[in-house]
């Protein structure tokens, strides 16, 4: 959410960004409401004054009685009124999407993303390779067939080596972030309507959200959400920022709108699971904070041995609430291109401000920035099955999950 000064004082920045994202909001009516809504607080406050001088004279003055409760209705009036213009207010702000960064790169979709550099060789296999779904259903690690059969389509089992393989993997980096200063998390699975509002995934993304039928809850579809909202109307001690979180969960998603989109196997799905970064610090830190999530990111990437490469996101792909994100994509040979397994996000004051997250430092009250960054998902895994598949039809792990797996190699179970 924007800081109604910045509106009052820099309208055309802020139309014009609007535009550039898409947005259609009117800001002339927005100034308009902010006028009226000035001019009346004005007045409410002259008029509880009044009331407040007179009522110590109410005792010995019945004309000063009469006037006081005379002067309640009329409060109780101005008051109403201005609810109701800080009701509109809100309802057009929580629609404005965040700033931009002055080097997010024009575009509308992903293709559009601005690449920032390769890491790492592309594999060349001498053999016929396998997709990932293949290669679950032969080395019996990944049933989707079932996992439709039990829920629906876009949800799935790991067995066998390959749960143990994910959960290898989301140990690996939690441990590893861990060692970078984040604290781990388990988080609740749910969160209120306040929570996703603050966090900006309403109202921006509510077609991708799984409510729970009579109840002020919906499934998360990330532990941002809750680890952002952990600190929901806080007063943080500047002295101990920044303040790293990181979780593991399960994250669900409607993917609607995704029909037709590359999506074979498990790359996009209902259910999946995932490690974030989340990170709370100062707003002159939001930038150094939000490279320091990516060189995580990108540690994890090299230590695994996949190929990469980083862009900058394009205004088009980026989401309301952020000022500026990077995406890892990772090489996937059936694929044969790059494609998503991490997002890092710098969102300003936005989240902060919507669900008033502030720090101390002396006698300064500030809104705190904050980062959220994807650290691991199942698209690793993926990207590791296809990558690291063998002529044989086995997959070779990757050295650093060894120590978790038990075993270096998937190969198909005997007969």
């Amino acid at each position: 959410m924007l800081d109604m000064k910045l509106i009052r004082s820099n309208p055309e920045m802020i139309r014009k960004n609007c535009v550039r994202r898409g947005f259609d909001v009117d800001v002339d009516a927005l100034l308009e409401l902010d006028v009226q809504c000035r001019q009346l607080t004005g007045e409410v406050e002259t008029l509880r004054a009044e009331r407040n001088r007179l009522s110590k004279c109410c005792a010995a003055d019945p004309a000063a009685r009469e006037t006081v409760k005379a002067m309640r209705g009329k409060i109780a009036d101005k008051e109403t009124a201005l609810a109701e213009i800080q009701r509109k207010i809100d309802g057009i702000v929580a629609l404005m999407p965040n700033l931009l960064s002055d080097d997010v790169p024009d575009g509308k979709t992903d293709a559009d993303n601005l690449e920032v550099r390769r890491v790492g060789e592309i594999p060349v296999f001498d053999f016929k390779i396998r997709d990932h779904q293949e290669l679950g259903e032969t080395l019996d690690i990944l049933d989707i067939a079932r996992g439709a059969k039990v829920a629906q389509t876009g949800f799935y089992y790991w067995k066998g080596k390959g749960a143990i393989l994910a959960q290898s993997l989301f140990f690996w980096v939690q441990k590893f972030l861990v060692s970078r200063g984040f604290t781990a998390f388990m988080t609740p699975c749910v969160a209120k309507e306040r929570t996703l509002f603050g966090t900006g995934y309403l109202p921006f993304f509510a077609d991708q959200t799984y409510n729970l039928a009579k109840e002020d809850l919906a499934l998360i579809g990330t532990s941002e959400q809750t680890l952002v909202g952990y600190h929901a109307d806080d007063l943080l001690d500047g002295a101990k920022l920044p303040l790293c979180y990181t979780a593991f969960t399960p994250c669900f998603r409607t993917e609607s709108g995704s029909y037709g989109r590359a999506s074979r196997g498990i790359f996009r799905v209902h259910q999946f699971h995932k490690v974030e970064q989340i990170i709370f610090c100062r707003p002159e830190d939001s930038v150094k904070y939000h490279e320091f999530c990516l060189e995580n990111e990108e540690t994890i990437l090299k230590t695994l041995g996949l190929a990469y490469h980083v862009v900058n996101v394009c205004v088009g792909d980026l989401g309301a609430p952020g000022y500026k994100k990077y995406d890892i994509e990772a090489w996937f040979p059936c694929f044969n291109g790059y494609r998503e397994v991490t997002s890092n996000t710098n969102l300003l004051d936005f989240q902060s401000r919507r669900l008033n997250i502030r720090y101390k430092d002396g006698d300064k009250r500030e809104l705190v920035h904050t980062i959220s960054a994807t650290a691991a998902t199942d698209r690793m895994l993926i990207a590791i099955m296809e990558n690291f598949q063998q002529s044989d039809g086995s997959i070779v792990v990757p050295e650093v999950l060894r120590p978790f797996t038990g075993f270096d190699k998937i190969e198909a179970p005997k007969k």
